[in-house]
């Protein structure tokens, strides 16, 4: 199995010395089966004057970090090292009434997943619900496999990503309108299809690991933090979709975080003390590699923290 190595960078500049607020770090990936955290490390200039670590209400681990004192530069340098199980592409097993959708939940399960169903953005003259049925058989069933999988190869071809950097994350109509956007665009693009469609859905912020195949990468939207979704499917539970990537299962995918909706998934998030003017810029780089498993381990994990602001691509 791939051992994962995932070189994090973010700095900030400032005209003057600034001063920092409270700042709460969203990057240490999940433990789970298919992906073990190995070493972590969290490098910060300036030093954080406390660190504490929490779960938030989605299992999440976030760092809160407070400061004392005034820099021009907040920097950090994020080094982790996992072990990566990668699943077959719809190799997961469903239950047998799941097979065809439509599909019912078990009803000890819809109080948990209520919230994940139910549509969190404004879709006027229903505009995702008929994108979403466009991936149904004229008599509005489907394999249940088939189209979550058409899905997911619909937005990787039928739109084009583009990296964005501003805060935010536009509306799934006008994703649809545009037929452009950023990974979490298209990520809440299909929540939402998914959701109109009476099923579970919900945002995973992380990162993706860009192999080269003939001189080329195989993937966007490596060199930032990446989204993707999860889609719960009873007797295979949450599954992998990544519509930037037309990827289906967890191949190349490292979870960091997942959330009912994208502002709830923030990897870094924070405030700074000073005149608008006093910003510079931020630069953030995201190196995922695989590494040689005879090589020797990573660093144990040291945390420490901080950063204003840095969304998923």
């Amino acid at each position: 199995m791939p051992i994962l190595s995932v070189d994090h960078v973010t700095t900030y500049r400032y005209r003057r010395a600034v001063g920092f607020g409270e700042h709460r770090i969203l990057f240490r990936p999940r433990d789970s089966y298919d992906q073990r955290l190995l070493a972590a490390s969290l490098t910060v200039t300036p030093e954080p004057e406390s660190l504490r670590w929490i779960h938030d209400v989605f299992g999440n681990c976030v760092a809160v970090a407070r400061f004392r004192g005034r820099a021009q530069e907040l920097r950090f340098v994020a080094r982790i090292t996992l072990e990566h199980t990668p699943e077959p592409p719809l190799s997961f097993a469903l239950a047998p009434h799941a097979a065809r959708f439509p599909f019912a939940y078990e009803p000890d399960e819809m109080p948990d997943l209520a919230r994940c169903i139910e549509r969190q953005r404004p879709d006027p003259g229903d505009a995702v619900l008929a994108w979403a049925r466009g991936f149904l058989e004229p008599d509005g069933t489907a394999e249940t496999r088939a189209l979550l999988a058409a899905m997911t190869a619909g937005i990787r071809r039928d739109f084009a990503y583009e990296a964005r950097t501003e805060k935010g994350v536009q509306d799934p109509t006008e994703t649809l309108r545009l037929r452009r956007g950023s990974c979490r665009d298209f990520a809440l693009l299909m929540i939402e299809a998914v959701r109109s469609l009476g099923m579970a859905a919900r945002f995973v912020s992380g990162y993706i690991y860009v192999p080269e195949r003939d001189g080329a990468a195989l993937h966007v939207g490596g060199g930032s933090t990446h989204a993707w979704v999860q889609v719960y499917l009873p007797g295979a539970g949450w599954v992998e979709f990544d519509p930037t990537n037309g990827i289906v299962g967890n191949r190349d995918l490292i979870r960091v975080a997942v959330a009912r909706h994208p502002g709830q998934a923030v990897p870094l998030h924070g405030s700074w003390i000073g005149r608008p003017e006093d910003f510079l810029d931020m630069a953030v780089t995201v190196r995922v590699t695989e590494r040689d498993e005879a090589a020797p381990p990573a660093p144990s994990p040291a945390p420490v923290a901080s950063v204003r602001l840095v969304a998923a691509d």
